[in-house]
């Protein structure tokens, strides 16, 4: 590009609208940890009690409760505030996502559980995302659904991440846009979600010249999903279903992608599904996303308890 651009070499990149880059032989680290800090001193929460996990196990919100309304302006500041960390903080989109849902009419309640996000910011500021320089390029995703989660409409939430290599670079946590009537049918509906944006990032990353040649593998811990996108004899079941969401079983048709079976104690995207216990969201967070470009000890406040949690390289 030098040749055909005039351009200046400022080294390599450090710092970009917001977020902090490492860069080493190893592979490359980006995290806002700066950037956290302005939010947490933002809403007063600098000097708050860290806690292990973003939100409450089996915490389920709702726009109906019995509590005075809190400033929409300071709510909707918060959760976008909190949205443009889930850049490089995978581990609260879940949290952040559930609350995001009653910006229309925030209450004190709605507040206070946006405000424990903070808490549990504070006591994982250091974390990130590890991108290292491996020479794996196969695209693997996982998909996941919580049934029926959203107490107001009954609607389930599709989740999925995709790793190219062994590292997570996309997303995302949407409540899906129909009722299903069982586990089976959320799972299925995520799954096709999954597959589509898999199709897309095939197309993508052939027109970079990272070829796909194998079929993508896509992880799903519902064994009836995965027999309805597979087995002909499950057809006549699903007629209710909306065609669009049998995609899936054209695209394993056409070995673009292959579906298969994950226990539920190995499922990635279990971490934007619902809330998890402190053992394993601290799992999913070593084993995958948020490593450090060096050996790192954070230092946390857990239940007047104090925990050491290790990211090694």
């Amino acid at each position: 590009m030098a040749k055909e651009f005039e351009m200046t070499d400022i080294g390599l990149m450090s710092y970009y609208l917001g977020i902090e880059v490492k860069q080493i032989d190893d592979g490359i680290f980006i995290s806002q940890e700066a950037y956290a800090k302005e939010v947490l001193k933002m809403f007063n929460m600098e000097n708050c009690n860290p806690i292990s996990i973003p939100i409450e196990v089996e915490k389920k919100l709702s726009g109906h409760v019995k509590e005075g309304p809190i400033d929409r302006t300071l709510f909707r500041s918060l959760v976008g505030s909190l949205r443009y960390l889930t850049c490089t903080r995978p581990d609260i989109l879940f949290a952040v996502g559930y609350i995001s849902r009653y910006m229309e009419n925030p209450t004190t309640y709605h507040f206070k559980v946006a405000k424990r996000i903070l808490r549990y910011l504070k006591g994982t500021i250091d974390l990130g995302i590890f991108y290292p320089a491996s020479g794996d390029m196969k695209l693997v995703g996982y998909s996941d659904s919580d049934w029926a989660r959203d107490v107001d409409d009954r609607k389930s939430t599709t989740r999925f991440v995709f790793y190219f290599g062994e590292a997570a670079f996309t997303w995302t946590s949407k409540k899906q846009s129909i009722v299903t009537l069982s586990t089976c049918e959320a799972e299925y509906v995520a799954a096709t979600s999954t597959v589509c944006h898999a199709i897309w990032l095939r197309s993508l990353l052939k027109e970079l010249s990272f070829i796909q040649d194998e079929l993508t593998q896509i992880y799903v811990d519902n064994k009836s999903a995965i027999a309805l996108a597979k087995n002909p004899v499950f057809h006549d079941r699903s007629k209710h279903i909306d065609t669009r969401y049998h995609f899936i079983r054209e695209s394993i048709a056409k070995k673009q992608v292959q579906v298969k079976f994950v226990k539920s104690e190995d499922q990635d995207a279990d971490i934007f599904t619902k809330p998890l216990n402190r053992e394993t969201s601290t799992k999913l967070i070593i084993k995958h996303w948020n490593k450090p470009s060096e050996t790192l000890v954070i230092h946390m406040h857990l239940n007047k308890l104090d925990t050491l949690m290790f990211f090694e390289l």
